[in-house]
């Protein structure tokens, strides 16, 4: 027997329906490379992107086809994520920072039609061109050719027709190991992951929203931001650049009270703050993930009155798996007990479960004790099953996707991420963090940025180093270093060396990559090895 409701499938196109016809009047605003700026509203995203839909038919597009972005945060480019969904099309999110032979790999594994791109990134394409060789059409977004293009259209159509699990958007990972690998995206994935999304205990959108997104649109679909916003009819901020004075400038004129970010943009804001004696005006959530959080950084904003909302989640979570939300008992902790719990990852949301497993076994499931450390599992409505074009499922018993993370998660489902599968250091028989060494280093005031690793050695297999940059005009010392380390770690975690390095490698999406790390140290012999 079926239920009595009406049918409405849950397809992404609702969401831009929704924001015109109830917040048609809401402001985007955009700041450009060029420093001009530009304010349209959520009624016009939805003409434009009605019209891009009918430019798009035009040039032979078909339902499932890739059409593809090369661009950074502005209005054209969230026009063109509703446009490409709105054929029935694929929105493929290409990221700039990748290296040639990443973005000859996606682009042809994608099998893109179409490449909209900034006016910034044409040496890239003229670079490309030749090696892509499916992309047929390509169109500059701010040198005239996007709104020419779509201005001859008048917006009078209609959305694809189809199925809520017809796919609607693809992400690559960042391929620190292989080639990247690429995760389809679903209508119905997508629309419970932007209902979930905007939930108090997450991002905490509504109406009076001001969102300035620092997560780029090219990233594990900007966390979800441009579909959870249109539900809300936030009011969106975009910078074209992140130059943090820019971004400053943009959160005091436009009155933002939420932003997201990689802790690398909350740094470089801090450096701003403490340079100009400023604050961060009407801001009231920072949504920080990508990666850990130090722990000065989250009691510097709370401190500020701004709620943090850490976030832990990858491209194949879509990308939010967990958020750090205030528990039941937050009024009766202190303001360090508060801050310990928001330097965790957090709580799942509804729709997505968590487990950790044994590092030795991926089907033995471990306590939830937060103490004991295992690998972690992940499953949902809007988790990966397959990544795009293969043939076996990632999952493991067809139900646990294998993060790669390592963590405990604690009597209350708060998680904990202690590292990486691959980065974790076995020394002895027994497992170093090299996540919470960095964040042990972290919070010295002359310490910049720190990166562990793990180095060869005859009697322990492994024994811990660690990579530091100083702050600049620092006169942080390695005694000092292991002085401090030795009030926050157990004896036998205490890394053997410590090197002082003027810069340390990163990853496409700015991540530390410890493979880079790796290679530059793989010569490195320790001094009683």
């Amino acid at each position: 027997m079926l239920g009595a409701m009406q049918d409405w499938d849950l397809r992404v196109t609702h969401l831009i329906d929704h924001a015109a016809r109830e917040h048609g009047n809401r402001e985007i605003v955009t700041h450009w490379a060029d420093g001009s700026e530009t304010r349209t509203t959520w009624g016009e995203v939805r003409l434009d992107a009605l019209k891009m839909t009918q430019a798009l038919r035009k040039l032979g597009v078909q339902s499932g086809d890739r059409v593809a972005t090369l661009a950074m945060n502005h209005s054209r480019h969230l026009v063109s994520w509703y446009g490409a969904v709105g054929i029935g099309g694929v929105l493929h999110t290409i990221n700039p920072r990748l290296f040639d032979d990443q973005l000859e790999y996606i682009a042809n594994h994608a099998e893109d039609q179409v490449l909209l791109f900034d006016k910034a990134f044409t040496p890239i394409i003229e670079r490309m061109k030749p090696k892509w060789t499916t992309i047929k059409h390509y169109i500059c977004f701010d040198n005239g050719e996007f709104e020419d293009w779509i201005g001859a259209e008048d917006g009078q159509t209609e959305w694809a027709k189809g199925d809520e699990r017809d796919p609607c958007m693809l992400c690559y990972t960042s391929g620190t190991t292989g080639n990247p690998k690429g995760v389809l995206y679903e209508h119905r994935s997508t629309m419970l992951h932007a209902i979930s999304g905007i939930q108090p205990h997450s991002f905490d959108f509504d109406a009076q929203a001001v969102m300035l997104p620092v997560v780029p649109m090219f990233h594990a679909a900007s966390w979800g931001l441009p579909w959870g916003g249109a539900a809300c009819g936030v009011k969106f901020v975009y910078s074209a650049v992140n130059d943090p004075k820019v971004l400053h400038d943009l959160m005091i004129r436009e009155g933002v009270t939420h932003s997201a970010g990689v802790p690398t943009v909350w740094l470089a804001m801090f450096q701003h703050l403490d340079a100009t004696g400023a604050d961060l005006g009407k801001l009231k959530q920072a949504i920080i993930g990508g990666s850990a959080a130090p722990r000065f950084m989250v009691e510097r904003l709370m401190k500020a009155g701004i709620r943090v909302a850490h976030a832990w989640g990858m491209t194949e979570t879509s990308p939010i798996g967990t958020v750090g939300a205030p528990s039941h008992n937050w009024d009766e902790l202190s303001f360090e007990e508060q801050v310990d719990n928001v330097c965790k990852q957090g709580r799942p949301l509804f729709g997505v479960e968590i487990r950790v497993v044994s590092l030795d076994d991926n089907t033995v499931e471990l306590p939830r004790d937060g103490k004991t450390s295992g690998a972690l599992q992940v499953r949902g409505p809007w988790i990966i099953k397959r990544y795009f074009k293969a043939e076996e499922d990632a999952t493991v018993d067809g139900q646990w996707f294998d993060t790669g993370d390592v963590g405990v998660i604690h009597p209350d489902g708060t998680l904990q991420l202690t590292d990486r599968t691959k980065d974790v250091i076995k020394s002895g028989g027994e497992w170093i963090s090299s996540v919470e060494l960095e964040n042990a280093a972290m919070s010295i005031p002359g310490v910049a940025e720190a990166a562990c690793i793990g180095i060869y050695h005859p009697k322990w297999d492994e024994r811990p180093i660690l990579v530091v940059v100083k702050k600049p005009d620092a006169d942080v010392t390695a005694e000092a270093i292991k002085d401090h380390l030795a009030q926050h770690i157990a004896k036998w975690w205490m890394p053997d060396a410590i090197e002082f390095v003027a810069e340390i490698p990163h990853g496409a999406t700015g991540k530390i990559s410890k493979k880079d790390l790796r290679e530059q140290f793989r010569d490195y012999k320790l001094v009683d090895a």
